[in-house]
């Protein structure tokens, strides 16, 4: 057998070698196809995920309080680099310290990442130099006060919501992160692919909150220069549209810097006398007492259950009226027992004590009321005077707003709108009624009894606005610290302006305050000033035109309308309008110019005598009952009954009685004395 020769061999060699590439060839091109092309774009390509930007936070009147930006984070590796001076000058053209540019333009590093975010648009020319690596981020910002924070909240470093709003609306501020494919060549460096699919980020949803920057910022310096001038440990003030429910203003401060939340939604406290009309709206709807009736107050001391309680205004008795015009808690309690303890629970559970006033917001407090079963015996007079009974200052507000819109608990809210990123409207607030508490004829007649609080001699003089109706209520609680109490004060505040279709229901509170720490001389006159600074303000969440449709004249102090009663009283006596009289005259507008205790723009006033008018026989007509009304007031009735007024000092317990008494039958023309505080 012929051997192959040694050409045949090598030829054969080749001619299998070429048979085996080709099958190999085949193998990887057709069985592995997929295998290796995935290795092939996990070496020359890789994807990255693009931040979605979060959705804008915008106040009552569209005005950005949070917004997302794109920046970027600049890597640099100086072995790429082909021009270091260009990189040096763009570098300290853009503000990065010298420092680090010196290591960005070191030669011996293989990589230096400069510190800090930067607006792509302001690096770009550091962007564009061979060997500067970009890495996209989103950058929460932020243009508003500490006190609007506190409502918003903020977001980490990384874009996670932390506190606030923020956290509470994280599901709709939360956009859609996007994808991009960058590819990359053998020495690692990338390039963006014109081929490679990528998906675009989506931007968050938009809320727009019912606050109103412009009050909010009023709200919050009003506040810290109360709690600066009053040397207060902080304090709180809160502001609702009482027409459907919207917070238009929440600020709060604390001397202690951890303290981050807004307060007033979770800090609750003893409300003290700012519980006494809900006691009284209760007594008024059940039908178990008005505003004339009479209880004893025994000099405002009163030992019940042996527990002994006392008054700041001490008198011998007080009409509903007066126990809220001058906050007597010996008279409250008396009133309080007539209700039974379930009676006064479900009263106050269903102005909305006890719950969550359900607005978006992570952490707000329930408060604190217990059930009947867990009261003491001395639990039922407790409430009634605002203790044993915590609350959050924002359901409180919410409590008085019931009574400023005719008996209706409604919903608060901090959210008005929330839009789509193509601005497509998906949720707009609705006036939301949880309740109604009390019938629209006794919230009026509740909110009557708080404007006597300012306007008729009570314990919120200061916040007597003058030419607008405000009514309110002080309370000034202890403050207690892990179930005893520390010496401490809370005085709180709360409004209703104006008085005919309110438009703000407005709390002060503030935390004790150094010196005079009552609630008429601390709270009510910020709450004044809160107001007038509204009034100033072109963008204060006010109807201008139903506001002055509810604009009066200033209630005169008692003593000015004494002096003006008496001089009445003298011209129709003597029919004298000479010099005399007007002298007189001079002098009552002079005290009223003069007299501060109010706190609005003094005014002069001349008042001219009137000549008197012809005296008509009239029947005899009883006496009208005006105890329980302010003297301004009393003087109407008795005057629009025909009688004369002559009014004579007394002190706060016989404050409105008259001589004759009321009912007995006079003459038309009869001088009545009536016993008024001077």
């Amino acid at each position: 057998m012929k051997l192959p020769s040694r050409v045949g061999i090598i030829h054969l060699s080749l001619a299998m070698f070429v048979v085996a590439l080709v099958v190999q060839t085949g193998r990887v091109q057709l069985w592995q196809k997929s295998r290796w092309t995935t290795s092939a774009l996990r070496q020359q390509s890789m994807s990255s995920t693009v931040p979605a930007p979060r959705g804008d936070i915008l106040d009552e009147r569209g005005q950005t309080l949070a917004q997302s930006r794109e920046t970027v984070r600049l890597g640099i590796a100086p072995p790429e680099v082909a021009n270091f001076a260009k990189l040096k000058g763009a570098l300290a053209h853009a503000g990065i310290p010298p420092d680090w540019i010196a290591r960005a333009t070191d030669p011996s590093r293989r990589w230096v990442s400069l510190p800090g975010r930067y607006v792509a648009i302001d690096v770009a020319p550091i962007s564009a130099i061979r060997g500067v690596y970009t890495n996209a981020m989103i950058e929460r910002s932020y243009a508003f006060s500490e006190g609007t924070r506190r409502i918003v909240g903020r977001v980490d470093a990384e874009g996670r919501a932390v506190d606030g709003v923020e956290l509470a609306l994280d599901s709709l501020l939360t956009g859609v992160p996007g994808s991009a494919t960058v590819l990359k060549d053998g020495r690692g460096r990338h390039f963006d692919s014109p081929a490679a699919i990528s998906t675009a980020p989506r931007k968050g949803n938009s809320v727009m909150l019912t606050i109103n920057q412009e009050l909010q910022e009023i709200a919050e310096r009003e506040l810290a220069g109360a709690v600066s001038s009053m040397r207060a440990e902080g304090g709180d003030v809160v502001v609702i549209d009482p027409r459907n429910g919207e917070v238009l203003a929440m600020a709060s401060q604390r001397s202690d810097p951890r303290s981050t939340a807004s307060t007033a939604l979770t800090e609750p406290y003893e409300p003290g006398s700012t519980l006494k009309p809900f006691i009284a709206a209760t007594l008024l709807e059940k039908g178990r007492a008005v505003e004339s009736d009479i209880v004893q107050t025994y000099g405002g001391q009163l030992t019940i259950n042996g527990r002994t309680i006392f008054d700041e205004h001490k008198a011998d008795q007080y009409t509903l009226a007066e126990v809220i015009r001058q906050s007597s808690n010996v008279g409250i309690v008396q009133f309080a027992l007539r209700l039974d303890q379930r009676e006064e629970y479900e009263a106050l559970r269903d102005f909305g004590f006890g719950s969550p006033t359900g607005v978006p917001y992570p952490v707000e407090s329930a408060g604190i009321l217990h059930e009947p079963a867990r009261w003491s015996t001395q639990s039922a007079n407790s409430l009634a005077m605002g203790y044993e009974v915590a609350v959050t200052p924002l359901q409180l507000v919410v409590a008085y707003v019931a009574i400023a819109n005719g008996g209706e608990l409604l919903e608060p809210t901090l959210v008005k709108e929330v839009r789509g990123p193509d601005n497509t409207l998906l949720y707009r607030h609705q006036r939301r009624v949880v309740r109604r508490v009390v019938r629209r004829d006794v919230a009026r007649r509740v909110l009557g009894m708080m404007v006597g609080v300012v306007e008729g001699g009570g314990t919120a003089k200061r916040a007597d606005l003058g030419t607008f109706c405000l009514a309110g209520k002080t309370g000034t609680s202890r403050r207690s610290f892990r179930g005893r109490y520390d010496g401490a004060h809370i005085p709180t505040f709360v409004g209703v302006f104006p008085c005919e279709n309110p438009q703000f229901v407005i709390l002060v509170k503030l935390d004790n305050p150094k010196g005079s720490y009552m609630g008429g001389l601390t709270a009510a006159p910020v709450t004044r000033t809160v107001i007038q600074a509204a009034l100033a303000s072109r963008n204060a969440s006010l109807d201008r035109k139903s506001l002055a449709a509810s604009r009066h004249e200033r209630p005169l102090d008692s003593a000015a309308t004494a002096q003006m009663v008496k001089l009445s009283l003298a011209s129709q006596a003597t029919r004298d309008s000479g010099a005399a009289l007007q002298k007189e005259a001079m002098r009552a507008a002079a005290l009223i110019a003069y007299d501060d205790t109010a706190g609005t723009t003094p005014f002069m006033a001349t008042l001219p005598a009137l000549p008197a008018p012809k005296v008509t026989p009239q029947a005899a007509r009883a006496v009208p009952m005006v105890r329980g009304l302010s003297v301004r007031q009393a003087v109407r009735v008795l005057h629009a009954a025909g009688f004369r007024v002559e009014l004579v000092p007394a002190g706060p317990a016989a404050a409105g009685v008259t001589t004759p008494t009321a009912g007995t039958v006079a003459p038309a023309g009869t001088l009545v004395h009536l016993a008024g505080t001077l």
